[in-house]
């Protein structure tokens, strides 16, 4: 705000020192002049009606609404965090669903059938009706399909865990020789003109790298051709 003094002629405006030294001048403030920064800003009626309109219902104890609005809150956090943790169950069981090697049973398999069928199902009855006889050789059929799968199963692990070794050993090694090939790209059109140390390092180790990319191209297809002659669990 403004400071003013008061002298036998009326108020007026001290003189104030500039950044710079120098002075400016006092000034006289006429009577009933307010200032720019002193007029207070307007409000219409309709703002000034709401400001003065009470926030709570009539006859509501100022207390009571706030518990609530205190357990509206409370709520409303519980209910994010069981939908957090809600989110967080169905991301890991996507996460276990898309895991390699993981024995899944065919859609086919009556599995109760199998739990349920008695330690005598396998020997043969004269008594056996029609009925009898397709449940227990379908409780057979499902027998051989899941042992057939439990021995195959930690053969399908280890396939699926080396063939992602294979892939990022891959992956690795290609980046690299891309990236050497660019420094000599660069190197010949004359980009690159003092080459550090480690660029030239790579460079050195370009046919060392291109051998092991080799070999491990020559294992991935070795492996391949090794799956799609293996006969189907199914």
């Amino acid at each position: 705000m403004t400071t003013y003094l008061t002298d036998s002629e009326g108020k007026f405006i001290p003189a104030t020192q500039r950044p710079d030294g120098t002075w400016r001048k006092a000034r006289r403030v006429r009577n009933g002049y307010v200032p720019q920064e002193e007029v207070p800003l307007y409000e219409s009626k309709g703002k000034q009606f709401a400001q003065r309109k009470p926030t709570l219902p009539p006859g509501m104890c100022p207390l009571a609404a706030e518990q609530a609005r205190k357990e509206r809150e409370k709520q409303e956090k519980l209910k994010a965090k069981k939908d957090a943790a809600a989110a967080l169950t169905n991301k890991q069981r996507q996460q276990q669903q898309q895991i390699p090697g993981v024995l899944k049973l065919p859609a086919n398999i009556d599995t109760s059938a199998t739990i349920a069928a008695p330690p005598t199902a396998n020997k043969p009855s004269t008594n056996i009706g029609p009925k009898a006889k397709t449940q227990n050789s379908i409780s057979n059929s499902n027998h051989r399909i899941i042992n057939e799968l439990s021995k195959n199963f930690e053969t399908n692990l280890n396939v699926a865990v080396d063939g992602q070794d294979v892939q990022k050993k891959l992956k690795k090694l290609r980046k690299k020789l891309r990236e050497i090939e660019q420094i000599e790209e660069k190197i010949k059109n004359g980009t690159l003109k003092k080459p550090e140390k480690d660029q030239l390092e790579k460079i050195k180790r370009k046919t060392q790298i291109q051998k092991e990319l080799k070999q491990l191209e020559e294992e991935q297809q070795q492996q391949q051709s090794t799956d799609n002659e293996m006969p189907s669990s199914t």
